[in-house]
């Protein structure tokens, strides 16, 4: 790749600066976010409302995960094939925005379940493209911190979603549907701030081409062995992280907590999310890839210390996991952009969502399955997982070429 970024460019198509677009992409997410981490921050007990158990709900939350990346295999390469990355952008998020009001309604287990995952679908149609959308931006602006304000602002989202939900709990006394109806007026805003932004930047891949030399992909049209090594790493520790629908479910079921206060604890963790996304990425951009390290570390802290029987722990534990989500989608996804030339990039998001789909899945059920077996052998189990993960990093870390 070329040289870094210093933050200082100049005007980018549209007369938009790239540290503008970032930051308009930004409040697309966090309006985003505020509509599905809204719904989220309360996925395990409403499905525990409507009779599920815990290994159910870290298979639906796993299967969701899953989806949102494995589908990725396809709007990646369709992406790049195609080059409509605002229409599927466009797309993603209004499956997305449609899917979570009614998931307070439709009463019975099946259907909330196929709107867990219809949501996470929206995700997967998406996100390379709004990936590669924004890896045009970070060019100029530096890979690490224009994903990491992008995820920050993410957080905003993540935080004000949440707590709305909460407080619409509190005052219904724990009524889900109004509490996830009101996520129906932001939602709206999503899709008409996406038709402005693209009608004003309608190539933000010109950002990239003003920044550097545009690289080129290799002739094989592969991508570079670097990625895969990276993708290997990452799928090991994702393989051995804990979904919060499992998190929630302990926190309630163990009567750690009522539900209405899950959703402000998954505030306050994507509060850590968006602090440790920065850190994170301001430190990529000056040391790379081997700020990596730190992942593994906190997701193997995260059953240790959230499924214990005290609050205190428990607590801690939701918030180490909101730091481990930080880094995951922010650093990580700068990493891809840097190991993978622009050609390929989508396709190169979503294999790699792919990859790290199939280990989420995984991830969910074994969490969920060991939950209900053995506290203590699933965090020796996520703690071996996660061993493996930085040796997996040491060996064949990825390195910025």
């Amino acid at each position: 790749m070329g040289e870094r970024a210093t933050g200082t460019e100049g005007p980018g198509p549209g007369g938009m600066r790239p540290w503008r677009f970032v930051v308009w992409f930004g409040l697309v997410s966090l309006l985003a976010d505020f509509v599905y981490e809204g719904a989220r921050s309360v996925t395990g007990p409403l499905l525990a409302s409507l009779g599920a158990s815990a290994l159910v709900v870290g298979v639906v939350t796993g299967a969701g995960e899953a989806a949102a990346l494995g589908l990725r295999l396809v709007s990646g390469p369709l992406a790049d094939r195609t080059r409509r990355f605002w229409g599927l952008s466009i797309a993603g998020y209004a499956l997305t925005v449609l899917s979570v009001p009614p998931l307070g309604v439709v009463g019975v287990l099946w259907a909330a379940c196929a709107l867990v995952v219809a949501e996470r679908v929206g995700k997967a149609v998406r996100s390379p493209a709004k990936d590669t959308l924004l890896s045009h931006a970070t060019a100029a602006t530096g890979r690490g911190r224009g994903f990491a304000v992008h995820e920050a602002m993410d957080q905003v989202g993540a935080l004000v979603g949440p707590l709305t939900v909460a407080g619409v709990l509190a005052l219904t006394g724990g009524a889900y549907g109004p509490a996830l109806g009101v996520l129906a007026a932001p939602g709206a805003a999503v899709l008409g701030l996406l038709l402005w932004l693209r009608a004003r930047v309608p190539d933000p891949e010109a950002y990239e081409r003003q920044a550097s030399a545009p690289a080129e992909a290799p002739p094989d049209g592969r991508l570079p062995a670097a990625f895969w090594t990276y993708a290997a790493f990452t799928a090991a520790t994702t393989a051995g992280f804990a979904t919060f629908g499992v998190l929630s479910y302990h926190l309630v079921q163990r009567h750690l907590m009522t539900a209405p206060w899950v959703p402000v604890l998954y505030a306050a963790a994507m509060a850590v999310d968006a602090v440790a996304a920065l850190a994170t990425g301001w430190l990529y951009d000056r040391t790379g890839p081997r700020v990596l390290a730190v992942l593994p570390v906190l997701a193997a802290a995260v059953p240790a210390l959230a499924f214990t029987h005290t609050i205190g722990p428990a607590v801690a534990g939701a918030l180490v996991w909101g730091a481990a989500t930080g880094i995951q989608e922010s650093t990580l996804r700068a990493t891809v952009a840097d190991l993978v030339p622009s050609p390929r990039r989508a396709t190169a998001y979503g294999v790699f969502a792919g990859v790290v789909g199939a280990a989420s899945l995984a991830g969910g059920a074994l969490t969920g399955a060991l939950y209900g077996r053995s506290v203590p052998l699933l965090v020796t189990v996520v703690a071996a997982i996660q061993a493996l993960a930085l040796v997996l990093l040491a060996v064949t870390g990825p390195r910025r070429a």
